[in-house]
């Protein structure tokens, strides 16, 4: 093959090695400015029956159509840029990878600290994620198939052995069909020899190179429990009792007592990850003290569609600036049935409040009325989690919340501002444009962000409550989602693969979208289902029991290294998105699916409260 071309496009010039697909090759892409290197995959049949030769190109398109899917779905994942057919041999054209893969890490003999171990198995488990939600097991992961890139990331190669599961009917049995039988001894599991691989199958993968990771031993060397079938390595390891019950239960000989996909099995480590956070925040500069008001000197907070209001007022001294001041706008909201079909429209407005971070950037603040609801889910609500109660009212003062979610556009301006307490990276997202919600942000980070956001403007900028964020998003409704019983694609970005009652399925955009694509709420809030999980200024707590009554965020007790995450992001199921629904995360974690939303508080004098 060397230095044969393909296509009259793609120049072999150097042979890689053999892989579950086949031969690979290093090559040029002739058709491109300076010739980029790719990688080409090379299929020849052993049989040259015309019978079996068909079968091969059904599989072969097959496996092509899932590649091109998952390469686009996530940068770590290598893009698949051709496939083609000559003279009955099959071909594959990838990005090349630059970079090593894990042999190189994972060196026999060598055995590697836990906290190596922990942000290893994150890595890959957060990419692996992606595969499974596809309905694709890849099937042969080890060191051989993980790219350590120059930029760092964990990069999942050879998806030759990957394949998309489909169900068929036999003896009114679902089972999977799959085709080739692929694996690497050590790292498959007993049910993946067989012929029968599942999600689990790959964890069983995942967990075997962490445990070679600790124990410097390769998995096919380890010994065997003769009684139970369980891998006996703990005495090679210096481990915590945490760590190794989750990598035990990655491996066990049994897949219905593993982590059954990808995203259970990330979820354990997250729980691992739980760095110390920084010293506390300096409190921001005190707004300058009010001048003592007359009536004439105050705005009354009117004309929120639907919603009792409670006669909040605030000073325009509190704003701080004169050009910043309230100021009404209008906008259409809209309302939906069980079938996720808009049966009204409605004309609103509120008010908004206009702050300049800099030249040509500015955080829209709405406006929300103090006022009381009931926080949490009832019992009767599909789908509710334990979490989310008991029910209890609380009483919200008024506030100011950001309309969109932090922008990127806004992130880097504040990152760019002196440092408070702890660095910010300018461009930390994923998906990138100046519109999308920033993401890939840590709670540290967040909370970071408004303290330069504090100096600069000397308001007290802070994350919001839980309670408030519910409050906010419900915008005085009791249904599941503010637009009504359910959501739909058309009004949340959301994975449009699931639905939520009775509406139907719908697009996933498998990215986030930019802010204020959707219609708001009745307060004027973009983006409260969907799009970025936001955080909170809470610490997490398992239920409401003893939760404050008067809209302040709960920082005593609970679980202190997570904190509250709400709203949901492109990547969940429909069901994520209720406006009771609650996730944590570590505080020092960020992802593809995390950003936030900003809050200032109103002090309301006394003097004004019957107002």
């Amino acid at each position: 093959m060397l230095g044969r071309t393909l296509r009259n496009h793609y120049q072999i010039i150097k042979f890689l090695g053999k892989g579950g697909f086949g031969h690979t090759y290093l090559a040029k892409d002739l058709d491109l400015p300076g010739h980029p290197q790719c990688v080409v995959k090379h299929l020849k049949p052993q049989n040259a029956d015309p019978d079996l030769l068909l079968i091969a190109r059904r599989l072969f398109d097959a496996e092509a159509q899932t590649l091109y899917k998952l390469g686009s779905l996530h940068n770590q994942i290598p893009k698949l840029s051709a496939h083609f057919e000559e003279n009955g041999e099959f071909y594959l054209v990838q990005d090349f990878i630059a970079g090593h893969d894990l042999t190189k890490e994972l060196i026999p003999g060598k055995k590697l600290s836990e906290s190596y171990t922990i942000t290893l198995l994150h890595n890959i488990l957060e990419v692996l994620a992606i595969v499974h939600q596809q309905k694709v097991i890849h099937r042969d992961l080890k060191p051989d198939n993980l790219m350590r890139r120059q930029d760092g990331k964990i990069i999942l190669i050879d998806f030759g052995a990957v394949k998309e599961i489909s169900t068929i009917v036999v003896n009114a049995q679902k089972q999977t069909s799959l085709t080739i039988a692929i694996g690497t001894p050590g790292y498959m599991p007993s049910e993946q020899a067989k012929g029968k691989p599942r999600f689990a199958s790959d964890i069983h993968a995942v967990g075997m190179i962490g445990i070679q990771s600790l124990t410097g031993e390769h998995p096919f060397n380890l010994r065997e429990d003769t009684q139970t079938g369980e891998v006996i390595w703990r005495n090679q390891a210096q481990v915590s009792n945490n760590l190794a019950n989750i990598l035990d239960k990655m491996v066990r000989d049994n897949f219905s007592q593993r982590y059954q996909n990808a995203d259970e099995a990330l979820q354990a480590i997250l729980s691992l990850l739980s760095p110390l956070p920084p010293p506390p925040l300096p409190p921001p500069p005190l707004p300058p003290t009010p001048t003592p008001p007359t009536r004439r000197g105050f705005l009354q907070l009117v004309g929120f569609a639907g919603v009792g209001l409670v006669g909040a007022v605030v000073t325009k001294s509190l704003l701080n600036n004169s050009s910043n001041s309230l100021k009404t706008v209008q906008f259409e909201t809209v309302t939906v049935n069980s079938k996720g079909e808009i049966t009204k429209r409605s004309q609103s407005q509120a008010q908004v409040f206009t702050e300049t971070i800099a030249k040509d950037i500015t955080l829209e603040m709405m406006a929300i009325p103090g006022g009381s609801f009931v926080m949490g889910s009832p019992n009767t609500e599909a789908k509710r989690e334990n979490n989310e109660g008991p029910q209890h009212t609380v009483n919200v003062p008024p506030f100011l919340m950001g309309k969109y979610e932090v922008t990127q556009a806004q992130w880097r301006a504040v990152a760019a501002l002196p440092k408070v307490k702890i660095d910010l990276k300018a461009n930390p997202s994923y998906f990138k444009g100046d519109d999308l919600p920033v993401e890939q942000v840590s709670w540290h980070e967040a909370i970071e962000f408004c303290a330069r956001l504090s100096q600069l403007t000397g308001r007290n900028y802070r994350l919001p409550s839980e309670a408030e964020w519910e409050y906010a998003c419900r915008a005085g409704t009791t249904t599941p989602f503010y637009f009504g019983e359910t959501i739909t694609p058309d009004l949340v970005n959301y994975n449009g693969n699931s639905s939520y009652g009775s509406a139907p399925k719908g697009i996933y955009r498998a990215k986030t979208t930019a802010v204020g694509s959707f219609p708001p709420n009745a307060f004027g809030l973009d983006d409260m289902h969907g799009n970025v999980w936001e955080w909170c200024q809470d610490v997490w707590h398992d239920n409401y029991n003893g939760a404050p009554a008067d809209g302040s965020a709960w920082e005593s007790g609970g679980d202190s290294k997570n904190r509250v995450l709400r709203g949901s992001s492109w990547y969940n199921h429909a069901v994520y998105c209720r406006s009771v629904f609650r996730s944590y995360n570590s505080a020092g974690l960020s992802g593809l699916y995390g950003g936030f939303r900003v809050a200032v508080a109103l002090a309301l004098p006394s003097s004004l409260s019957s107002l």
